[in-house]
């Protein structure tokens, strides 16, 4: 695998062209005093692209994305971006920690030192990892996929041929939202090599075989399927249109940062632990140091045409399919829906379940010290396993 160095650099043209853009911005009305009832606030909305516009400083931040190391493979004919950070420790454990949407790489940039150098965080440098951070086909500064099937079966089977060429034989997966099902199905498909699986999220698609007849079920598992009916029902518009028409909505995205940002934000703010202020968990720069990226890059169709290909191979176990991997579970208050322990435990070997006391989906933002800590715990037993 030829694995070359790469540096992140958005075009002064592209930049100029956005700033243009968004002092172009045709705002919609608003119904007075609905705050978000509607979707994305106007007050709040004109606030945060008027900071983009006139105050934003993305070299600043650039600069900080490329003191991480970052590379490029070619990997099953999709080139696949990755940051790399060997572990500064006496015996660095290999990991992959896979994003979701509608974040990308930049969602484990604070995660990043506190696994790799554990010393410089408080922690002992015995768990120390080496961890690799790719994004994913579609994402960022990955390639977007020129033909169909690029589903999260694919894409673990991309994760399992990167870490192979990295020289890493054994290693850990951990994930959330999409990194979730990557990483589920990298041990499912590959137990050999995944030594221990650590999730902070648990895909609604994986369904256990057994257990899905009412009369099987407990009153917290019934519970749960009633609340990922409410959710679907009240929240989930965004994945709806995306497994089914991307390409229709992407021509609105691809045209107007305004309206990429209000249907991105949105969902920091819902999915969050931050009480309905999304500026009490993410910085402005933050947002929109992830929104740039995805307007830079273009990518908002291919991100969004995952859904799509999920929807088109859904990720469903099979009679007798179980995680036999060690399997870490933490779970943030603010991640809904989120199944029940035994519910898990008919798809996964649970050997750590650890109830955090703040935090939502996005917890490598949010939380990145609980995280790390929840981490290097799950995995210290499982070192002399690679």
């Amino acid at each position: 695998m030829d694995v070359r160095p790469f540096k992140v650099q958005i075009p002064p043209a592209v930049l100029a062209d956005l700033r243009q853009r968004l002092a172009r911005t045709r705002w919609p009305d608003e119904i007075p005093a609905s705050a978000w009832d509607y979707g994305a606030n106007l007050g709040y909305m004109k606030k945060l692209l008027d900071h983009w516009q006139n105050r934003f400083n993305w070299r600043v931040h650039e600069d900080a994305i490329n003191r991480f190391h970052h590379f490029r493979a070619v990997v099953d004919g999709l080139g696949i971006h990755f940051v790399h950070e060997r572990g500064k420790g006496p015996e660095p454990f290999p990991i992959i920690i896979t994003h979701g949407w509608p974040g990308s790489f930049l969602e484990m940039l604070k995660l990043i030192p506190l696994l790799a150098d554990p010393e410089s965080n408080g922690a002992d440098p015995a768990d120390a990892f080496d961890v690799v951070v790719p994004s994913l086909p579609g994402f960022g500064y990955s390639d977007r996929p020129a033909e169909r099937g690029v589903n999260t079966w694919r894409i673990a089977e991309i994760w399992d041929e990167l870490m192979a060429g990295l020289g890493y034989a054994r290693f850990g997966a951990q994930g959330g939202d999409w990194g979730a099902s990557v990483s589920t199905l990298l041990a499912l498909k590959s137990p050999d090599h995944v030594a221990g699986l650590h999730l902070n999220y648990i895909p609604e698609e994986l369904r256990p075989y057994q257990g899905m007849v009412a009369d099987d079920l407990t009153r917290k598992e019934q519970e749960f399927l009633d609340e990922v009916e409410r959710w679907a029902a009240s929240e989930g518009g965004y994945s709806h249109i995306q497994r089914t028409r991307p390409q229709t909505l992407a021509y609105a995205m691809n045209d107007s940062p305004a309206g990429l940002a209000a249907w991105i934000v949105e969902k920091y703010r819902d999915w969050s632990d931050c009480d309905g202020k999304v500026e009490k968990r993410f910085t402005r720069d933050e947002l929109l140091t992830n929104l740039t990226v995805y307007w830079a890059t273009e990518t908002f169709l291919s991100a969004a045409r995952l859904y799509y290909e999920a929807g088109k191979a859904p990720v469903q176990f099979k009679r007798n399919d179980f995680v036999k991997v060690p399997t870490g579970v933490a779970r943030f208050p603010v991640e809904a829906p989120f199944p029940p322990r035994r519910w898990v435990e008919r798809c996964y070997n649970v050997q750590r379940w650890t109830d955090m006391p703040s935090g939502g989906h996005f917890p490598a933002l949010e939380e990145p010290e609980l995280l790390a800590k929840d981490i290097r715990e799950f995995f210290r037993p499982l070192r002399g396993r690679i």
